[in-house]
């Protein structure tokens, strides 16, 4: 079965674009070194839910919008090499200080998932 990292992250509207730019880039790496697929999706219908919701995960403010991303791989073995040489890839090392990214990178969460059911 497949290999799934999530990523969830806050971009500010007015940098929607630049957080664009990073993101076919970023994908346009991950897909060089064997990611099977790679997506960047911008919310269009999430509510702020009273306990738990996409807005309240990232405590987003009114000027932001909610990013899902997923990358999909053979497995995991695949994924973990594929990482390594993503985060040693220089056209991505050059765009990820922290004080540089179009989004709040401190409350992005992300993780890896086993693919459960594929149908």
């Amino acid at each position: 079965m497949s290999y799934v990292d999530g990523f969830v992250v806050p971009v500010p509207k007015t940098k929607l674009a630049a957080y664009v730019k990073l993101a076919r880039k970023a994908g346009k790496v991950w897909r060089e070194y064997g990611a099977l697929d790679y997506h960047e999706c911008v919310a269009d219908d999430v509510t702020a839910g009273k306990r738990t919701s996409f807005p309240r995960s990232v405590k987003l403010k009114p000027d932001e919008v909610v990013v899902f991303s997923y990358i999909v791989y053979k497995s995991r073995k695949q994924r973990d090499r594929i990482m390594a040489k993503v985060m040693q890839d220089p056209r991505l090392t050059e765009s990820m200080d922290p004080n540089n990214l179009p989004f709040d990178a401190k409350r992005m969460f992300f993780g890896g998932f086993t693919t459960l059911v594929k149908t």
